[in-house]
């Protein structure tokens, strides 16, 4: 019994250990001439991309939007694939949002309409 309950605790721990594929530093697409370095971690059972940086042709600059949810609650859906709610800070308004993973490229959809009509992003994992 007790090997049973020890293999059942590491089995659990080193699930929790073990970071998802989504976390890290991304770099959105350019959007009305400028990107952002978001930062994405866990909030609550989902995860969450804050604002980290932003840039424009410039280089780097202070944007108001630095510390914002760009990417809200997303959650796993398996196979790569999440589904919450993005922000576009160019108008404002937050959309239905679905992330397709694929290693080191993430393509994030903005939505209406349920889903049918969606405006698309690639982003590059930085770190």
């Amino acid at each position: 019994m007790r090997r049973f309950a020890f293999a059942a605790l590491f089995a659990f721990v080193g699930t929790v250990a073990t970071a998802d594929p989504i976390e890290g530093l991304w770099q959105t697409q350019a959007d009305d001439g400028a990107f952002a370095h978001v930062k994405i971690a866990p909030c609550g059972a989902n995860y969450c991309g804050v604002i980290a940086r932003t840039f424009n042709d410039g280089g780097e600059y202070k944007s108001e939007n630095l510390g914002k949810k760009l990417v809200i609650d997303m959650a796993p859906k398996g196979g790569g694939k999440y589904k919450g709610r993005v922000w576009r800070p160019s108008n404002n308004k937050i959309y239905l949002g679905k992330i397709d993973l694929s290693g080191d490229k993430m393509k994030l959809a903005g939505c209406i309409a349920g889903g049918l009509l969606c405006s698309k992003q690639n982003w590059q994992r930085l770190k």
